[in-house]
């Protein structure tokens, strides 16, 4: 298959998604080269709040509104781990630029930060990471398992989880409840 660049981008599962981790996911890409694919889930949120996870990692000090934000499972890989998309991009110890306006940050001093009131203002915590060795995005896509389509940073930050899978689907045209768990070659 021809390399595609689909950093930026969302891919959508299509409904005969056999994997349950990604199963009516909607996740965005962050990095995609020749090294493999990173991707955060962004519509599956976890029963575990922001004040919750910065308890557990002994951050004290959360703001209460911080036991209302949701933690999302970002993925099958490092589920014990946190990572913070965010934007714009800022000065953390350890952050991957995606574009202009977004940014993952994997480092505890963006928790520190939000504790203090001085986090991202836009912001998705997950636990967890979506990763494809080189070649294994590229062969999903192959097989219909994935629709792409520009990311748009309001359906990230700012759309209810419940209507992000939809809102991307509107992206490409196309209505969700429309797509036929049957997939076809001409």
């Amino acid at each position: 298959m021809q390399s595609v660049n689909l950093t930026h981008h969302f891919l959508i599962a299509m409904p005969n998604m056999a994997d349950p981790h990604f199963s009516k996911t909607l996740t965005y890409v962050c990095e995609h080269n020749e090294h493999g694919a990173l991707g955060i889930v962004i519509n599956r949120p976890l029963d575990i709040t922001l004040g919750t996870l910065l308890d557990q990692v002994n951050i004290q000090g959360a703001p209460a509104d911080c036991h209302s934000v949701a933690v999302h499972f970002g993925g099958p890989v490092q589920t014990d781990r946190g990572f913070v998309l965010h934007g714009p991009p800022s000065s953390w110890q350890s952050t991957l630029s995606i574009s202009a306006d977004i940014s993952l940050t994997t480092s505890k001093d963006i928790l520190e930060a939000v504790a203090r009131g001085e986090g991202p203002r836009q912001m998705l915590v997950t636990l967890g990471y979506s990763g494809w060795a080189p070649g294994q995005l590229e062969h999903e896509l192959a097989q219909n398992a994935w629709l792409t389509v520009e990311a748009s940073e309001e359906v990230i930050f700012e759309v209810p989880v419940a209507q992000r899978l939809p809102r991307a689907m509107q992206l490409l045209g196309v209505n969700y409840a429309t797509l036929s768990e049957q997939s076809g070659r001409a």
